[in-house]
């Protein structure tokens, strides 16, 4: 942590803060019961950490100066808060220990898909409406 800008690393925490909080608030509401159950949750905060992502990179962070703190609050934190590739391990690992191997493989290869769709939809979008201005 030595010569990192104690603000910029305030900035991380108070974006993973609200990030996890918004996942974890989703946790609740759309449980996964049993390992034969789509992870809904983990699946949805992982698409749209990616999606955000990508808009972040591409709009904000390409116009906001070097030295701006949204750009870690946004990125690092908010996005790194929100989504989750150890729960999505986790969950695969459930699903394979309890034979539901099917499920297991389509959710691997959902959510990879779906990070990389949505990041590049929401490039694509950032850069459609700036050429349109």
């Amino acid at each position: 942590m030595l010569g990192h800008d104690r603000r910029e690393l305030a900035a991380i925490f108070v974006g993973g803060g609200v990030g996890t909080v918004i996942r974890a608030a989703l946790s609740t509401v759309l449980p996964a019961v049993n390992p034969g159950d789509w992870p809904w949750a983990t699946f949805i905060v992982n698409i749209v950490g990616a999606f955000l992502l990508g808009y972040f990179t591409t709009r904000l962070l390409e116009r906001l100066p070097v030295s701006s703190y949204l750009r870690p609050a946004l990125g690092t934190g908010l996005c790194g808060g929100l989504t989750t590739f150890s729960t999505m391990q986790v969950d695969i690992l459930k699903m394979l220990e309890s034979h539901h191997y099917r499920l297991a493989l389509e959710y691997a290869i959902a959510s990879v898909v779906g990070g990389l769709v949505g990041i590049f939809v929401a490039a694509a979008v950032v850069r459609r409406v700036r050429a349109a201005a």
